[in-house]
């Protein structure tokens, strides 16, 4: 058996991993590359492997960063099953075909305006790429074992980091391998808490937040601050927000901070296809797959007006009374927040509150490094508005929460592979698991190899 990895190597995007069993391949999640552009250039590259000769895909959760390639793996020619939770499935179902649309409009964008350097920019896949490929997609059940290739048995253990996030471990020959996905939080308000593993020979571990310790300060107390200070000036609260997971957390607590009379009453719109079929999903999931009662989500998700149309995203914008605008993406990567963007960041009266990881690179990470000039599709805009981060509602685990849950191992596994985090953070929580529990750990680089034992 033997673990290629192709992806979140140094980076916390494209998560990839193909494992080789005599001669059957799996890929364990299929993400995009996303951030700096020497990254994004490699979603563009081709694979180590034909897609034809992949027997099965393998996902842990829906987010694009470890789902968001499979709609170039199908183009390609993969014909095989893509295998994950039920909620998973139905997440990328909303998430992929957003996914080429995107990408459809940017490159419709860079055209009309001529500001890509190839003529013409294309997709890296459309629309209908991406339906096209969820034909392919097959629902599975929690702690249940499943035969995916002859001798090659997997499950799926909850991870609690979005709906239908899970570790994946493969049982092949005798032998174990565990991948951590994204490790949700043990005491995140929305999600359940990640479920305790208690042994493998091999673990693929990510490390977004493996050199640091999140604000255990109230995010409610941070939010209530930032919408109060920013109405005080007339302003706008814009919230870039992953549109999966982090959104309808903010709705939860914007809700909660109405309801105990906090915040004023101002407008909450939610301006996300996206995020709004997302929200509908938490609802239909809610006593499943999250902490909250049927009751308690109806009033998180209806704190906000949805916004459906383009033309309605834009008439936000239009100068009036103060207000509260969720807008995907998250790290300001593409979406509605752009056209946002535009108009509120060069207005002083107006604050933009980061709720989650910044991958290197982007407008997000540029922000909060103090930069108060963005480049969006082309025109270069100022930044007048207040910068805030709320840094207590990630849905990742720090490394507190990671060593907790490496602590309810039985057995040490043979070799930790770390994975998904940026140098620094990879490198932190290498040395604090093999301080803490003197484990084996290596931490792979772009294309490396490994045969398990």
């Amino acid at each position: 058996m033997k673990i290629k990895f192709l992806g979140a190597t140094g980076t916390v995007t494209g998560s990839k991993y193909l494992l080789t069993i005599q001669n059957k391949h799996i890929l364990v999640d299929c993400g995009l590359f996303q951030g700096y552009k020497e990254l994004r250039l490699r979603n563009w590259n081709s694979l180590p492997i034909e897609p034809a000769e992949i027997d099965a895909v393998v996902l842990t959760h829906a987010h694009i960063d470890h789902s968001g390639y499979i709609p170039l793996l199908v183009k390609h020619g993969f014909k095989g099953t893509i295998y994950a939770t039920k909620p998973t499935c139905d997440l990328c179902a909303i998430l992929l075909p957003d996914s080429g649309y995107l990408q459809e409009e940017e490159a419709h964008t860079a055209n009309l305006q001529g500001y890509s350097k190839h003529h013409p920019a294309l997709p890296l896949y459309t629309m209908k790429d991406a339906e096209k490929s969820l034909e392919h997609f097959k629902p599975m059940q929690f702690s249940q074992d499943y035969t995916l290739l002859p001798g090659i048995q997997v499950s799926w253990h909850r991870a609690g980091h979005i709906l239908g996030a899970a570790f994946v471990q493969f049982k092949v020959e005798g032998k174990t391998v565990l991948f951590s996905g994204d490790i949700g939080r043990f005491h995140d308000p929305v999600m359940k808490a990640p479920e305790l593993m208690h042994e493998t020979d091999y673990l693929v571990l990510e490390s977004t937040y493996g050199n640091r310790l999140h604000d255990k300060s109230d995010p409610k107390d941070n939010i209530a601050a930032v919408v109060l200070e920013t109405i005080q000036r007339g302003g706008t609260v814009l919230i870039p927000a992953f549109a999966v997971g982090r959104a309808q957390s903010i709705l939860y607590y914007l809700a909660q901070l109405k309801q105990e009379k906090r915040i004023p009453d101002v407008p909450v719109y939610l301006d996300s296809p996206m995020a709004i079929d997302a929200t509908m999903l938490l609802q239909h999931y809610a006593d499943k797959e999250s902490r909250l009662t049927a009751q308690q989500c109806r009033m998180a998700c209806s704190v906000a007006s949805y916004i459906g149309s383009v033309a309605e995203s834009k008439e936000l914008d239009v100068p009036n009374s103060p207000k509260i605008i969720v807008a995907a993406s998250g790290m300001m990567t593409g979406g509605r927040v752009l056209h946002h963007l535009k108009i509120i960041a060069p207005d002083a009266r107006n604050t933009i509150l980061m709720t989650g990881y910044q991958a290197g690179g982007t407008r997000g990470a540029r922000l909060l490094a103090g930069e108060r000039e963005l480049k969006i599709q082309g025109e270069t805009f100022s930044v007048k508005a207040q910068i805030a981060s709320l840094n207590s509602v990630s849905a990742h685990a720090d490394y507190e929460d990671i060593l907790y849950w490496l602590k309810q191992f039985q057995r040490p596994p043979r070799k930790v592979f770390i994975t998904h985090g940026e140098p620094e953070a990879a490198a932190a929580l290498k040395k604090r698991i093999e301080k803490e529990l003197g484990w084996v750990c290596e931490i792979p680089t772009y294309l490396d190899e490994e045969t398990l034992g």
